[in-house]
Order: structure tokens, then sequence, then C-alpha cells
């Protein structure tokens, strides 16, 4: 049987746990790069024309993009915001996905007979519908963002910034936001 000293039991164990902080620290800094990989995206220059090849930002427009519901108390419950969105331009365009940055935000089409579609939500967070939403040249729809102050327990309290993107046919994106700040 072979005994060891005490200092090298020591070395032995600062050894090991050397190791072992090491590989969490690699674990860590692979997570980090892993979830922010698609944050950065590639952003081809904006055409600004329908059928230009991937184009950065949608034809599509709308007089309000931000909103800003100020101090809202979890105990209210939901709130709710109606964002309107014009094809301006003379060729109709299909909106192929709406996404939304977080599990609590949710967005609905209402369709020009007052009919809903959706929810559309943060991908990942379950299934997530195409919205194949055409949009005739000259027409609007309006996009509903309903934001759930209880998504996130009482860790949610304070400021809220979430991001509502809609992609067309041609690649372009208009993304909406809204804001607010959140009491128990």
């Amino acid at each position: 049987m072979r005994v060891r000293s005490y200092p090298s039991i020591l070395t032995s164990m600062k050894s090991n746990t050397i190791s072992a902080i090491a590989i969490v620290v690699l674990i860590f800094a692979g997570l980090f790069v892993w979830s922010s990989a698609g944050k950065g995206g590639t952003a081809a220059s904006v055409q600004g024309a329908p059928g230009a090849a991937s184009t950065s930002k949608s034809v599509l427009t709308a007089p309000e993009i931000f909103y800003d519901f100020g101090t809202i108390s979890m105990k209210d419950g939901n709130v709710s915001r109606e964002f309107k969105v014009t094809n301006s331009t003379g060729t109709d365009i299909t909106v192929s996905t709406i996404l939304t940055s977080c599990m609590c935000t949710s967005a609905f089409i209402v369709e020009s007979d007052g009919s809903i579609k959706g929810p559309f939500k943060m991908p990942g967070m379950g299934y997530v519908p195409p919205a194949n939403e055409n949009i005739k040249a000259g027409e609007s729809r309006v996009i509903r963002v309903v934001y759930d102050p209880n998504a996130h327990g009482p860790a949610g309290v304070g400021r809220v910034d979430r991001f509502i993107t809609l992609t067309d046919t041609f690649g372009g994106t208009l993304q909406l936001e809204i804001q607010a700040l959140v009491t128990p």
C-alpha cells in the first residue's frame, strides 16, 4: 500500500478544483457564444423595392413602431396595443412570419373582416404558426400586441422592452417595440 503525503494530497485537490473551475468556465463561455450566435445576423443593403434580393428593411410601413405603456401593475393583468401596418407599394406583400422577443408577448393579425389570426410568439417556446398574411397594394393590417406582466412571476417587475418582428416574403423585416415599467 502506497501512502501519499499530506502536501501531495493538497496538490492533487488543487489540481482537481482548478480543472473543475476551468470546465465550468468553458461551458458558460460556450453557452454565451451559442446564445448570441443568431443575434447579430447578416444585414444586406436596403434595396427598398419589392422583389429585391434579401433586404434588411421591410417595404411595409407603420406610422407608429414604438409604444410605451408607462407604469403597469401585475395585478391589472394583460395590456395590449394595436399597430397599423401598411403596404404602400404597388405590389402585394406577404408577411411570412411574426415573432416576439419574449414568451410574455403575443402578436395577432386583425384581418380586414375583423377576424383574428394568431397567436404569434417567441420561437422555441412551442409551435409558432407561419403568418402567411397577404397584404395587397395599398391595404393595411392591424397587428395587436398583447403583453402579460405576470408571465415572469414576481421576478418580472421593473422596466421591460419587447420586440415584435414581421418578416415579409422578400426577407425584409419591420420591428415593432413596446416598453413598460412593471410594478407588483
